[in-house]
């Protein structure tokens, strides 16, 4: 049986994962994750796709979401309480608007000199309902496309024996909030349904389109070629000429889950 062997969660949206071993699974997805977003001094969002360095911060969160800790190599660690009150601002996110609450000048120093660019942090208000659309419809924080990312390891073992030079790849390029193992066959995410890990289930959005933000290092916060985007647009090309890979998927039921749990499918995909 499939079962979950990575959890993932981004406290701050474009910053390094926070692997855990657990996770409260919310109708917005892991508790607390993409909750944060770094935005220039317009209010614009800040990602990997022009600043890949936020790939080398990185953000740790408390349960109850209060305090938020940030590190980077060169600058230091910060800690500074979560503002869920303060009067909302515009921002916005791929050409959408939203509304935010700042975090404050203490934490935008710190991202300006770490990410070397005029930088600030905001957060989603406790009122923020976004719908995002899909097969099944969820909500998501500033998540780009939908609650939850998941990716098979079978998946990245397929794309991985087709790349020549620039390859093998890691799971990190890939950002997902939960990776499944037991899966034989590559992107059996796309054909899911339905499925229930742990006490929650899950529905099946859409399949995820990529960016050059898979082109990231990770680890060191730089674009490193055409890979793996030049390899998938040879066999996972989708219907608006993008590459696909992973899955997204709105949470039915919230609940808990944890590496080790078995993936139940419930519905599959009608075939033909």
């Amino acid at each position: 049986m499939a079962s979950v062997v990575e959890l993932n969660v981004y406290p701050v949206k474009g910053c390094a994962a926070l692997p855990v071993s657990e996770a409260v699974l919310t109708d917005a997805g892991i508790a607390h994750d993409r909750t944060f977003m770094v935005v220039d001094a317009r209010g614009v969002l800040r990602s990997q796709r022009t600043d890949p360095r936020l790939s080398v911060v990185h953000a740790g969160i408390d349960a109850e979401g209060r305090t938020l800790a940030l590190r980077a190599e060169g600058v230091g660690d910060l800690r500074v309480d979560v503002d869920t009150e303060s009067p909302r601002v515009g921002v916005e996110m791929f050409g959408t608007p939203y509304r935010a609450i700042d975090q404050g000048d203490a934490v935008a120093t710190w991202l300006t000199e770490a990410l070397g660019v005029p930088s600030r942090l905001v957060r989603v208000p406790p009122e923020h309902r976004r719908v995002t659309p899909g097969v099944v419809p969820g909500t998501a924080a500033f998540a780009d496309a939908g609650a939850l990312l998941v990716v098979s390891r079978s998946s990245l073992d397929g794309l991985n024996a087709r790349i020549g030079d620039g390859g093998p790849l890691p799971m990190t390029r890939f950002r997902p909030n939960i990776v499944v193992d037991g899966w034989t066959e590559p992107h059996r995410e796309d054909d899911v349904r339905r499925m229930l890990v742990g006490n929650a289930e899950l529905a099946f959005a859409k399949q995820a389109g990529r960016c050059v933000v898979t082109t990231v290092d990770q680890l060191r916060g730089v674009k490193t070629g055409p890979e793996p985007l030049r390899t998938l647009a040879t066999y996972r090309r989708g219907a608006s000429g993008g590459v696909l890979f992973g899955a997204q998927y709105s949470v039915v039921r919230p609940g808990k889950l944890a590496i080790g749990d078995p993936v139940e499918v419930t519905e599959w995909a009608a075939e033909g």
